[in-house]
Parts: C-alpha cells; structure tokens; sequence
C-alpha cells in the first residue's frame, strides 16, 4: 500500500507518478527516480496554477518554479531542499550512465513524501493528512525487475512521459472547453483558486514543528541498506530485536537490535544501533554486554559494531580496540575474521621467503613492520627505502608472509601512474606468482587475491556495485593496502580511499625520512620523524647495493644566464632584430628586448646551438657499452614537451645514422603508446637507447642500464631531485662484459642543480594548494564569519550561506568521500544551522566539508578562478586591508575583456567593464559592488583567450665551459658522514649550553664577526672534545661560512632581529599584515640564524602573502627588507 495514499482523492497525477517512484525505489532507484520527479513537477505547477500568491515565474520549466524566490522561502527553504533533491537525482537518472543505488532512490522517495505531505497538507480541502505523518522507508514495495533500466531506456522513458502528459493535458483542455464555456471556466477557476487559499490559512494555523522534516526514520533504516550493501538481507525474525538471557539488570534479559548469523547458525557479528543524535560510543558497554550473552548462548562471541547511521564502529574485543568503519562486512569477511582467532600464526614464526628478498634490511623491515602490526597492535606502518633498494620485492615478501601466516587473504597495491601498475604487477608475477594479480586498470572486472591499481581508478571501484545491489569492495573487503610511494599529494587527495578500507596499511616512499612531511606521518599515526622502518641511499650505496652518482656540472651560458643582446656578435645582433617578438595590445610589433632570462630559455625561445652542444657533451663524455661503440641506456630530463620535441628534432638532425630516428625516442604522458615504449627502454641491446622525458619517468621507473641522467630542466624538490637520481642507482651486472659491472652512473647538470642541492637546505613542510572548489568554499565561509564579527551585511551573508547550503545539499551521501561527513553534510542542508554558525561549525565545515565533490553543474576553472579572486577582495574589504595586486587583477580582466567586445555577452557588460577600469569606480568600494561585477563577468571569463607566448627559435653561438665533478652529498636528506652529524649534535648541544661565552654570544646577538671570533669559536670546539680542523672545514663549506654554520646551530637573538626590523613594526605606518609577515621573518631568524631571500616566496610566509611579498610591499620597502636579511647573514660571514 502506497504511503502517499493521502494524495489519490485531490492530487491524482501527483499519485500516480509518486506511487511508481515508491514501487520502482529497491529494484530500479533510476526509473523510480524519474517517475519522482514527474511527480514533483506536478505537483509544483499545480501549486503555481492555484496559488494566487505565487507569481509566475520567467518560462514553464521546473527549474523556474523551483528557483522562484517565492517558493524558495516557503517553510524557510525546507521545501525547496526536498525539491531540489527530487529533481537533480531525476537529472542524474535521465543524463548519467552511473546508476543511483537504493540508498539514493530511499533518500529521493523520503524526499518525495516530505514535498507531498506539505502539497496535500497546505492545499487539501477535503481531507488534510495527519500533520505528524512519517515516511517508513521498511514500507516501500518491490516489483520484480529482471534487469534495471539501462540509460538509454530511461531517456526513452522520460520522453514518453513527458508525450503523455502534453497529450493528457491537451485532451483534458480539450474536454473542458467542449463541455464549458469560457466564462463558466474562469468562475470555476476562481472557485478552486479560493478554496485553494482558505484550505492554506487553515493549514497555516497548525504550528510547523508538529510535523518533522528531520526524516529521523530515514537514517535508521540507512543502517539497513549499508547492511544490504554488505549481502545482509534480515529477512528473519531472529535478525532483530533478538532476545539475549544474562543482562546485568532486573529482567536479565535484553534483546539486541541486530544480529548477523553465519551459515553454521552461529552469531558472526551484532550491531548496537543508538540515534543519530547520541554517539555511537555510547553504545560500546551495551554492545559488549550483549556479545557475552550470545557467546554464552551460542558458544561463539561474536564481532561487535556499534552505529548511530553516521558513525560505525567496529570492535572484534579478542585482536584490537574498537576503531571507525565505515560500513559493515560480508558474511564471508566476518566468518574470516572469526576463523582468525584461531588459524591465524605468529609471524614471527614464519620464515621469510629467501627467494623473494635475501638483503638483511629487507628482512629487517618486514620484521619491524611484522612487530609493530602484532606486538604493538598497530595497523598502519611506513616503510622509508631508497630508490632501487627492493620496496616493491620487500612488501611482496611481506604480503606472502601475512599470507602464509593466514593474516591476509586480500591486498590492494595502489600506484600513481599506470606505468607503475604494469611494473608492480610484472614484479608480483616473477616473485610470488601464485597470488596471480590483477591489473583493475585492464582488468576491470576481474576478481583475485591481489589488485593493483592507480589511484584513479580505485576512487571509481569503490562506487561501483554487483547487479545484486551489494557493493564489489566493501569497507572489509582487503586484508592489507600498500601505497606506493606514501607522499604529500596521495596524503591530500586519496586519503579516503585509506580512510575507507578497514585493512592493514604500509606506505612505501623512496623520500628521505626527514623529509617526509608531517601529515603522511600523521596519516600512518606515526610520530614525525620515525618511519617503522628506514633504509636511506648512502647506508645503500655504503652497503653496495646501489650505486653513486657521479655528478657532473656542465656550465652552459645560455642556460645558466640567458642570453644578452650586447654580448652578441653584430650578425647575431642584425638576426635578433629581425625575429618576430610578437605584437602588442594595438596589434603593432614589439620591440626586441635587451635581453632573455635564463627561466624563459627552452621555455619559449629554443636555441640551435645550445641543445647541439649538450647532446655533444652528452654523446662524447657519457658512459658508452658494447665495447665502448654505444652510449649506454639514458634519460634526458626536458622542461616540457616542446623543449622534449626540440632535443628530438636537434638529436636526429646531428645524429641521423643512429637506428634511423629511434635511438632517441620522447616518452612523455603526450606520447601514445609510451608503454610499449618504455617496455623497449628496458630491454638492454633494443632502441630506444636515450629517453628524453618530462615527468614520467622522474620516479618509479626501474632500468638497471640506465647510466646517464641528464638533468636540463631547474628542479627545486629535494624530494623529486632524489627519485630521479634514483632511475641511475640500480646494480647491473655484466653491463660492460662478463664480470664488467655497472659502478657508477653519470649525472650530467646544465642547470645547477647540483649546485643547489648540495648546500644546506631548511625543510619546509610546504602544503599543496587545495582545489580551487575547496579555497572557494573555505573563502565563503571566512565571509560569514567576518559579517557575524562585524554584525552588518545580513542580506549578503544570507546570500553567501544559501550558495553554500545549496552545494551541500547536492553532495552524494552515498559517495564514500562524503559518507563519513554525513551528519554535518545533513546538518548544513538544512537553512536554520546557517542563522547562528557557532566557531565549531565554522571549523568542522573547513576541515571536513569543504574538500567533499558536490554534485553541482560543473563549471569552467578561470570562472572559479574569477569567483575566488573576487572572493578575496570582498574578504580584504571587510578586514579593513587594501586589495593590492587583486585589484590591478580585475583591471587586467577587464581591459582583456574590452579586447573581445565583438562578441555579443561581453558587449552587454561593457559599460562595467569599461567603468572598473577607471580609477573613481574604485574610490569607495564596497561589497555589493564587487558582487555584482563578480556576478556579471564570471561566466564571460572563460572567453578571454589565454595568451600564448610566440615560440622562437635561434642559433646563437652559445659558449659551454669546462664541466667539473661535483660530489652529490646528503643524498639521506641529512649530512653525507655520520661523524658529521654526530659533530653537528655535539656542537650544537654545547653551544646552546655556554650561550654566555663572548664569542657565542657575538654570533648570537648578530654582531659583526672578525677572523679572530672565528678561531675563538673553533679554540672553544676543540677544549671541549667536539670537532677537528675537518669537520670546521666541512661545515664552512656547506653553511657558507664557520659563523653561519655556528649561527645556524643557535640561532639570534630575538631582540637583535626585532632591532633590525624595527620601523616596519609601526603599527600606525603598516598593516596587520604587512607587521605579521615581519614578525615571521624575525621568528625564523631567531630559530634558524639564517634566512636565504627566496624562502620567504614559501610557507609559512606565503601563507601570510600568497602573492607573494610583493603584494604587502612597496618595491623601496622590499628592498630594504631583503638589504636587511642579507646584512644578517653577512654579519655572521665576517663580511659586512
């Protein structure tokens, strides 16, 4: 029977179309969401045809109504959020192939019973629903479906829906008009239009919270689907509410609300479900009181969960402490997990298979890893490896273990890049073959013990579903997930995937430890800084098992200093002013310029002779094979693809005889078929014999004959510098003839990297920038919070929640991403939590909501890039601080936009174009007229188009100077020795203890030191047993200077720091940002000694400035700061 019933005597279309919606919703939630929203529709144009109160709205299509203001408000915005429900998963059913889930279609059906209780509640005259009605999600009927609707099928459907009802109403007008005339027809009009508002004050009388909009029922039963994901049907008795005998309380009795039964009649697992608005951990003692009764009972203790519908937690109380889920687990799983107890091994009983791994810091990781999983009782561990050392071979070896030792039946091996997936699943081939892998970016539909898979496109199989309903991996479906490769940027954006697995965790990363950043070492609950296990390049290389790099720098002029138009040769000059530099904004020729920066060298302008004189370097100096006939396997780092393109064509105009075109091939993410390519640079004796890459084959790439790198491109990365280096440390036996190996491998640097990489580098724990979605929605909600502080622009902060309401309401609670956010996401939906936002609120919306994907149209990237900038200058306004370079920003769109008001959109908002680019529009500014310019040139961004910088090509006498040998230290990503490192603790400990003595207390009060502080410092060293005349030599060197090596160690005083930036902490002469930017550099300097000028374009400064300092300071000001920096620094060196 259908629950919307209460429709059929006054609203008979609306029933009609939601009584399918309630019989389709569990078999085919598509068909059913389409048949809700013909419903919906309906019923909105009946309201709009009777209520005399609504105007009409612009055009006679759904979206209209729903998005008249008017309706809009009604019940404070209740209705419309139902409405907007219905009606974007009817879109989704009609224009996606993804199919909604019986999760969706309940929400939708409960979504549909709130708007028609409120249709018939409001506008029945005969007989009005029970006001405290509620839906019953366990009442929703099952028609038998052999298949579900595929997508073409529903478009079908919702064109003859959409013929019947046009052909409906025509024959219904039809008939009316043949039996009435038109005056007896608007007196009947007008009859209906009167008691339509009569039975609405009646119904307005009745008090709004006697009806509840909360759908409570609705989030009982999602515990009921997450169990039917999962293959739970409870279609028994005993499946709920079942009695238990033994409870601590009068009765002794109790009945468990769930009950999970194997198919020996066994309890597998109970759940303990409490409300959605209790926490769930409540339930924890209950739940473990009724797990001792049916253990006693049934002689079984079963796994317990305990549930609020938002949050799950799993306790299996004989292994490990209760922890989140998010779901419930198969029967298969849970039987497993109880099989466990008993079956499962020490592993410390078992052998490490010495056929996979045999190196001594391979069996001691998996011994660490082993000891922190069973021991300690952890479930996440981080393994640190050097490149080419075995990570992939160690963690198969550990996945046999756990498998032998029955701790794992199912792995996840996930990779970024599908090149690493082939790799990966090649290596588990050749070693433990009988766990035959699966490769789900080709094999997609395939089932086995181990996966390997990128990122990518795990985020969509976990979202996929069996034809049965139930999900292909649940939250239990893997016993153990590697991550290759455990960095910064999996951390942020794939994160859920870990968080949705209940599974073993061990990340893999070839980043030195001490370079890891915090929030990996927060993702695998690990104190920062402490791997479970570590094993660095130089312990390898010093083991022999990799190899050194042999660092060649190669000072090419162009390169390293671009090119100067006085320094060429007049025929160079005569040729410089002939070459096309591009036109200017009046369509004239540019001006040739005086010079080209080195940064724009093989960026835009691509020099003959440069690139020839590199490849010859590299073809005469680079290691040879074949008896010395052949250059050995090398990767060629490019800047980009055209740079790539051009090394290719200057490769095959000097080398044309080598193997016709195929000795140098690029391999890039632009190359088709790059694997097979990459397949062939393996393949020792086969062409390509030179890779010239950009990115792909920076990291995880193994080629053991691979014997020169060069690097033609600036790396600033430490971390990306060393996977790089790492595609040359492989051994290679034989490589030069039998007994001939491999020793070492070139790396050949036209860009001082070398150079760079070698002086003392501060770690900085930089974050990636968020998406711009997520800094949109953070800067909205900086907004409301600024208008709550400051009590003014109520209309306009509205403005902003509702715009954030409504992304939150279109967010997909069956999405994995969103479903741990779920009580927050239903909280924000609603319009009332957006009237008073508590600093809580405020918080959990940044840190958990934000980054969800909402289902909202898509929209074009510099739209959004419009929207945060505007953003920012509204937030800068109501903060009291000057927009700067945002708004020469604007002026710069806007005069790019007046270059394109041929086209017609532009043309209608030229006169705000043209007025934003005159000095009094922006005299007196305010919020709304930002807003409307933000509103008005958003979607005409896009139009503008991207300027492209003419390539030009040259053929300048470039000048390569002798290279020299450059040894690559730190290569751990800390000092090379460890007496140096033990030197540096030592002094470091010292000299902080004795900061009295006058010498230190020189360097630290930022005092100019002479040459005979310096020997004081080193005589003070050397009394107390710490360092010798080599390391002080080590340690000028690689500071700069001894004093700065001692300043680094110690620091500067606060107050010598604040003295020298002392006019810029006026606060009557500059802003709170301009003196909080100064404050960071004090602070750095009074903890680090030094400051390089370049580290304030970074975190934490850039937090402060994102556009850099520029964007606070005049370029005077500027100066004087970095004067004032380097002046620090010079006081230290004895250089002033």
């Amino acid at each position: 029977m259908s629950q919307l019933g209460f429709l059929e005597a006054e609203f008979a279309a609306v029933f009609e179309a939601g009584e399918k919606a309630e019989r389709y919703a569990l078999s085919d939630p598509g068909t059913s969401a389409i048949h809700a929203r013909r419903a919906l529709e309906s019923g909105v144009k009946w309201v709009f045809t009777n209520d005399r109160e609504l105007p009409q709205p612009y055009e006679n299509q759904l979206n209209a109504y729903l998005n008249e203001p008017a309706f809009k408000a009604i019940k404070g915005g209740k209705v419309f959020t139902v409405a907007k429900k219905i009606q974007r998963a009817g879109n989704k059913a009609v224009h996606e192939a993804q199919p909604l889930t019986k999760y969706d279609a309940v929400g939708v059906i409960s979504a549909l019973f709130q708007f028609c209780h409120w249709l018939a509640f409001t506008y029945g005259r005969i007989d009005k629903p029970d006001p405290a009605l509620k839906f019953d999600p366990h009442k929703l009927m099952t028609v038998d479906v052999t298949e579900k609707a595929s997508l073409a099928e529903r478009q079908e459907l919702e064109e003859r829906l959409n013929r019947e009802v046009e052909e409906a109403e025509s024959a219904r007008q039809q008939l009316l008009e043949a039996n009435h005339t038109i005056a007896e027809l608007e007196a009947q009009r007008a009859e209906l239009m009167t008691a339509v508002f009569a039975a609405k004050k009646v119904a307005e009388e009745t008090p709004d919270e006697i009806h509840d909009w909360s759908e409570a029922e609705t989030r009982v039963f999602k515990i009921d689907l997450l169990l039917a994901e999962a293959g739970w049907l409870l279609t028994d008795d005993r499946d709920r509410e079942y009695p238990v005998e033994g409870m601590p309380n009068n009765s002794g009795e109790g009945f468990v609300d769930y009950v999970l039964w194997g198919d020996d009649g066994l309890p597998l697992a109970l759940i303990e479900a409490k409300r959605a608005t209790v926490s769930p951990e409540s339930g924890q003692q209950q739940a473990k009181l009724y797990a001792d009764c049916l253990e006693k009972m049934h002689g079984q203790r079963p796994v317990i969960f305990y549930s609020n519908g938002f949050e799950h937690w799993l306790w299996d109380d004989t292994q490990y402490p209760p922890r989140s889920v998010q779901g419930f687990f198969t029967k298969d799983e849970l039987a497993l997990l109880i099989q466990r107890r008993t079956s499962k091994v020490s592993l410390n009983s078992i052998k490490v298979n010495k056929q996979i791994v045999e190196r001594f810091y391979q069996h001691r990781a998996i011994a660490a890893i082993s000891e922190h999983f069973e021991i300690n009782k952890q479930r996440k561990s981080l393994l640190v490896m050097a490149t080419g050392a075995g990570k992939t071979r160690t963690v198969i070896a550990l996945t046999d273990l756990l498998m032998r030792a029955n701790w794992a039946k199912r792995i996840l091996f996930l990779c970024d890049r599908t090149a690493l997936v082939n790799q990966a699943i090649n290596a588990f081939k050749t070693h433990l073959p009988d766990s035959s892998p699966i490769n789900l970016v080709t094999e997609g539909n395939q089932d086995g013990r181990v996966y390997v898979s990128t990122y990518q496109t795990m985020v969509r199989k976990i979202d996929e579903y069996r034809p049965d309903g139930t999900r292909r991996f649940g939250a239990g479906h893997f016993d153990l997930i590697v991550i290759d490769e455990a960095h910064r940027s999996v951390y942020r954006k794939y994160r859920g995937i870990f968080e949705y697995f209940d599974s073993l965790l061990v990340g893999l990363t070839a980043t030195p430890k001490d370079e890891v950043d915090k929030n990996t070492y927060d993702l695998f609950e690990l104190e920062t800084g402490v791997p479970t296990d570590a094993y660095s390049l130089d312990e390898a290389i010093k083991d022999g098992y990799l190899l050194p790099p042999r660092g060649v720098s190669v000072p090419v002029k162009f390169v390293r200093e671009g090119i100067k138009y006085d320094e060429l040769s007049e025929a160079e000059k005569g040729n410089w002013d002939l070459l096309d530099w591009g036109e200017d904004e009046d369509g004239g020729r540019n001006n040739p310029p005086d010079r080209v920066e080195a940064a724009e060298i093989n960026k835009w302008l691509f020099n003959e002779d440069t690139v020839d004189k590199a490849l010859k370097h590299l073809m005469t100096e680079g290691i040879k094979v074949a008896g010395g006939d052949r250059l050995g396997k090398t990767i060629i780092f490019a800047k980009s693809q055209d740079h790539a393109r051009y090394i290719y064509e200057r490769f095959i105009a000097n080398y044309p005889h080598l193997d016709n075109g195929n000795f140098a091939r690029i391999i890039t993410y632009e190359t088709k078929y790059a694997q097979s390519l990459i397949d062939d640079f393996y393949i020792k004796d086969k062409s390509p014999h030179i890779a010239i890459s950009v990115d792909m084959l920076d990291t995880g790439i193994d080629v053991p004959e691979c014997v020169n790198l060069v690097f033609f491109k600036l790396v600033r990365s430490k971390t990306k510098f060393w996977q790089m280096i790492g595609r040359g440390t492989r051994l290679c036996p034989d490589l030069f003839g039998p007994d001939d190996h491999k020793a070492a491998f070139n790396v050949f640097d036209f860009c001082q990297n070398l150079e760079y990489f070698n002086q003392p580098l501060i770690p900085a724990d930089m974050p990636g920038m968020p998406p711009l979605s997520e800094q949109i929605f953070k800067t909205r909600l900086e907004l409301i919070e600024q208008c709550d502080t400051l009590g003014i622009l109520s209309e306009e902060r509205d403005m902003v929640a509702a715009t954030l309401r409504e992304m939150i309401a279109s967010m997909n609670e069956h999405n994995f991403l969103v479903r741990p956010h779920l009580q927050l996401v239903e909280k924000f939906r609603e319009q009332d939590a957006w009237k008073n936002v508590s600093i809580e609120d405020f918080a959990n919306l940044a840190s958990s909501v934000a980054a969800l994907p909402d289902q909202l149209n898509s929209e074009h990237e510099e739209s959004k890039r419009f929207d945060l900038l505007v953003l920012k200058a509204q937030l800068n306004l109501l903060q009291n601080e000057p927009l700067g370079r945002k708004q020469q920003r604007i002026i710069q769109i806007a005069s790019l936009l007046e270059a394109h008001q041929v086209i017609p959109v532009v043309a209608e908002q030229l006169e705000i174009i043209l007025e934003l680019k005159s000095e009094e529009w922006w005299t007196d500014i305010n919020y709304s007229m930002l807003e409307e310019v933000r509103k008005k040139l958003r979607l005409l961004v896009p139009l503008i188009e991207k300027e492209q910088k003419k390539q030009i090509f040259t053929d300048f006498e470039d000048l390569i100077g002798e290279s020299s040998i450059v040894e690559i230290t730190g290569a751990d990503g800390t000092q090379a020795s460890t007496e140096f490192a033990q030197f540096r603790k030592k002094a470091e400990h010292f000299l902080k203890e004795n900061l009295a003595e006058p010498a230190i207390d020189k360097v630290r009060s930022g005092q100019l030191l002479l040459p005979e502080d310096i020997e004081d410092l080193q005589r003070i060293l050397v009394a107390a047993g710490i360092g010798d005349a080599e390391s002080f030599e080590v340690a000028s060197h690689r500071a700069g200077s001894f004093g700065l090596f001692i300043r680094s160690l110690i620091g500067l005083e606060k107050a010598a720091a604040k003295e020298v930036f002392n006019d810029f902490l006026d606060d009557k002469n500059y802003s709170r940002n301009q003196i909080e930017f100064i404050n960071l550099i004090i602070n750095y300097l009074t903890e680090h000694g030094t400051l390089e000028p370049g580290r304030i374009y970074e975190s934490p400064f850039s937090d402060v400035a994102p556009e850099g300092p520029e964007s606070l300071f005049v370029s005077e000001e500027l100066e004087n700061i970095f004067e004032s920096i380097e002046n620090i620094t010079a006081s230290a060196s004895g250089s002033i």
